[in-house]
């Protein structure tokens, strides 16, 4: 087959290019500009997709990725590691303004994007799987029911690593249907395995594993979360908070992007303001401050728990957005900030009635906040920003300002 010229990169990370039939071919882990022989090309009506064999010729963005795991193990954890700093900033941008413009049919250009002032060991959680038996690790990108065993995380805190080099050789002290392992580093620089299992037995050997961090000059707190049951501490702690608490991952940037959120809100003096999916209250919490009248949403009951316990009064729900949207005051200003599947469409459809004057729309995946925006006709986009929350991979969060239209 003739070499496939990369043209640019889609949502998600993959290469484009053009099959000599015309068809498009999606290929992972190449750069634009490369010259690629394609391997295992799997044809559709319409499109391709295919594996990365021998790079004839590279692109002019391409480098070699600093983590072994990334060529050798295939690892499915990042996508950009072979592209330099600037044209991964520059794909992340494109990816949503192309889906605002593809998708919400909007004509607009792609956002600035605020960079992270770390490229790699950024990462304060890590996830990672792991079988009876098997190796504990992380996935492979196009194969994920494997898995292969984690040396070191390039992209994840020093801390982390220095904790799971202890980890690594307790397998022994693990449960046997151990399913996930989650190496957390909070707020205050705190370390948490949090170790997910099957419901089969209880599972006694969490002091042994927080005997070995103390014996490694580590102070760690050991958690235990069967399937189906609520965390537990098991050594060195005893409430849930912070270690099975959803937060960002990039604590910094989750900052900066929370931060732009709420001035793009404006004044908020005595305005009623909905902070809608408002994890563990920080949104609310700096709303409030700023004199306004916040009514929270968020379905982690423990979150909200945590939210009452530290932050300024405020009317918190504990319950699904889309189960409260229709009981809450009529609000003059929204900020919203949903998971990657973006808002239910009851919500956008109960904002739409309710005609805030301003929505603040914090989005994790620019396909979702195109089609959530199509939901929304009275809304014009206003101010969008990108944030590099997430180097080296094909993540990009973004901040829309939808200003209702007169």
């Amino acid at each position: 087959m003739t070499p496939v010229r990369i043209l640019r990169l889609a949502a998600g990370g993959d290469g484009v290019g053009k099959l000599e039939d015309g068809r498009t071919v999606f290929v992972p882990r190449t750069a634009p500009g490369d010259l690629i022989e394609l391997a295992s090309v799997e044809t559709h009506r319409r499109f391709a997709r295919a594996r990365p064999g021998r790079l004839v010729e590279p692109g002019p963005d391409r480098v070699e990725p600093r983590c072994p795991h990334y060529v050798q193990d295939e690892c499915g954890g990042c996508q950009l590691q072979h592209l330099d700093s600037g044209a991964q900033r520059a794909a992340r941008r494109s990816f949503v303004g192309d889906a605002l413009r593809r998708i919400a049919r909007l004509d607009v250009s792609d956002p600035d994007v605020v960079p992270s002032p770390a490229e790699f060991e950024y990462r304060t959680k890590l996830t990672l799987s792991a079988r009876p038996g098997g190796p504990i690790g992380l996935r492979r990108y196009d194969r994920p029911d494997e898995i292969f065993s984690l040396e070191r995380c390039h992209i994840a805190t020093g801390s982390l690593m220095a904790l799971w080099r202890v980890v690594r050789d307790l397998g022994t002290l693990l449960p046997r249907d151990v399913r996930r392992l989650v190496l957390r580093q909070d707020r205050s620089g705190g370390l948490h395995l949090v170790v997910r299992s099957g419901a089969s037995a209880a599972w006694e050997g969490g002091p042994r594993v927080h005997q070995a961090f103390e014996a490694n000059a580590l102070a760690a707190t050991v958690w235990w979360q069967p399937e189906g049951g609520a965390p537990r501490a098991m050594a060195g702690a005893v409430e849930p908070y912070p270690a099975t608490v959803f937060e960002q991952v990039h604590p910094e940037m989750g900052d900066r992007v929370r931060a732009f959120a709420v001035e793009q809100v404006g004044d908020a003096t005595d305005r009623r303001v909905w902070d809608l999916y408002a994890g563990i209250g920080e949104t609310t919490s700096a709303l409030a401050r700023a004199g306004a009248n916040v009514e929270s949403v968020e379905m982690d009951r423990r979150a909200v728990a945590a939210a009452e316990a530290s932050g300024p009064t405020a009317r918190r729900h504990a319950a699904r957005v889309e189960d409260v949207v229709d009981r809450l005051d009529v609000p003059d200003l929204v900020i919203t900030n949903p998971p990657r599947t973006g808002m239910d469409g009851f919500v956008t459809a109960a904002i739409e009635r309710r005609r805030p004057e301003r929505i603040v729309y914090v989005s994790c995946d620019p396909a979702t906040l195109a089609r959530d925006i199509t939901r929304l006709p009275s809304y014009r986009l206003g101010a969008l920003r990108a944030f590099d929350l997430f180097p080296q991979t094909a993540h990009v969060e973004s901040v829309a300002v939808l200003e209702r239209a007169s």
